[in-house]
């Protein structure tokens, strides 16, 4: 990949353009990861670089940012530009190409993201500072954080991300405007608030970059439920770990192998418990009853208001809601059990559950006991087709109605509990169930 985009890099300087690398594959290659992708910025005009490479298209007309395809990559090449005028806080209103590369990196984000790397010279262009702050970890706005973070407000969660993500500061003063502009970010749309969380939540340290976002008075602006969790107390025989935003963190800290849809039900799993607080006037315990299911109400309100897909909001939601079963696993009837098994959300949720005990009391009875019933019976993961149906009764000459779902559910679930030896036995018992149901309402109607 840096071989082809420094080819890129040559053919531009070949046609008396500078260009290089810029932006975060400059940054990770200091700190000596491997970059995910390369971006390149040049002095050629889009126009320009259309006629200098045959797999081009513009992508960005209003920022000149076209995409070249070359060695089997795809390359984002933008030409160099000054911003001017954002009224919005997301879009320039003007925007003017420029000769000189030091001047777009002034009108980036920050300064360790403002280096331009010469591959065909092998240096490093840095006129912002970026290197020291890469030095020191520290993240840092180039220029004035004010202006920056007026410019574009999804930067201030930017800011928190590569803070979590690369374990550097802030930098106080751009940590003091984060915090002084923190309730514009209410304005960001919800698709890139749930897209830049994502990250968060399924980076390298998602517990830091939460405790970043409610410590800058961000969370409170973008997910005022969750903010809202921090100082509620929780019974300290199962909860010995503080309240309910710390029990989250450390729930966060514990993500073995982070996945969007794990990190957001972690996140959302007790968002209830603030409006469900109470404790009991005799025994003075804290009590949260039915915050699982406001919880889930909540929850579906809040990936709703961040634009999640259907798919992905249901299957949270359901983990939010399922999140308290768990603890009475032991004790639960064959037929439920094997419901739960088999449950297409099963193994997000018994992470979840995983993660719930690890960070309060530590008992591990119910997850350990579910492992051990999925290594003695692997095919209990997927449910049988029942031994009986409707047609089934039918054919025994019985008329169908509303006892029939009744009759074959119960059916089932002695099908599921290992009552049955054959299908004549089954279907035998969903007869006598139909029968019974026809004497009592005979009895009714009598």
């Amino acid at each position: 990949m840096l071989e082809a985009a420094a080819s890129v890099v040559g053919v531009l300087r070949g046609a008396g353009f500078e260009s290089g690398l810029v932006g975060g594959c400059v940054r990770d290659l200091l700190l000596g990861r491997t970059p995910s992708d390369c971006d390149i910025v040049t002095t050629a005009r889009p126009e320009r670089i259309a006629e200098l490479f045959d797999d081009c298209r513009l992508v960005g007309a209003s920022f000149g940012v076209s995409l070249v395809r070359t060695g089997g990559f795809e390359f984002e090449v933008a030409s160099a530009r000054e911003e001017r005028f954002y009224l919005d806080g997301r879009h320039p209103e003007e925007v003017r190409y420029t000769d000189d590369l030091a001047v777009d990196m002034r009108r980036r984000d920050f300064t360790v993201n403002a280096l331009w790397f010469d591959p065909v010279e092998k240096c490093v262009h840095d006129t912002v500072g970026g290197l020291a702050d890469l030095a020191r970890g520290v993240i840092r706005t180039v220029g004035d954080p004010q202006e920056r973070f007026g410019e574009d407000f999804l930067r201030m969660l930017r800011a928190v991300r590569f803070a979590a993500r690369l374990r550097f500061a802030l930098a106080p003063e751009t940590e003091r405007a984060i915090s002084a502009l923190s309730a514009k970010a209410a304005r960001i749309a919800g698709e890139r608030l749930r897209a830049e969380i994502t990250l968060m939540l399924t980076g390298p340290d998602p517990a830091r970059a939460m405790r970043l976002l409610q410590r800058t008075g961000l969370m409170a602006a973008v997910l005022p439920e969750v903010a809202a969790m921090e100082g509620v107390e929780q019974p300290p025989e199962f909860h010995p770990e503080g309240d309910v935003f710390v029990h989250t963190m450390l729930m966060l800290e514990h993500m073995a192998y982070p996945d969007p849809l794990l990190g957001w039900s972690v996140l959302l799993h007790d968002v209830g418990k603030p409006r469900t607080y109470s404790v009991e006037e005799e025994s003075g315990r804290i009590r949260f009853f039915g915050h699982e299911a406001l919880g889930a109400e909540m929850a579906a309100d809040i990936l709703d208001r961040l634009r999640f897909s259907c798919v992905d909001r249901e299957r949270v939601v359901q983990a939010v809601r399922n999140h308290m079963r768990f603890a009475f696993v032991t004790e639960m009837k064959a037929a439920k059990l094997r419901r739960l098994l088999a449950d297409p959300n099963f193994s997000l949720e018994l992470e979840l559950h995983r993660l719930d005990c690890i960070a309060c009391h530590g008992i591990m009875t119910g997850f350990v006991f579910l492992l051990d019933e999925l290594r003695r019976a692997p095919d209990r993961a997927v449910l049988p087709e029942p031994l009986v149906m409707g047609r089934d009764l039918v054919a025994a000459g019985r008329r169908p109605g509303p006892g029939f779902r009744r009759a074959l559910d119960a059916v089932y679930d002695r099908q599921l509990a290992g009552e049955f030896g054959s299908r004549e036995e089954a279907l035998a018992s969903a007869l006598s169930l139909l029968d019974a149901e026809e004497r009592r309402a005979e009895g009714e109607n009598s």
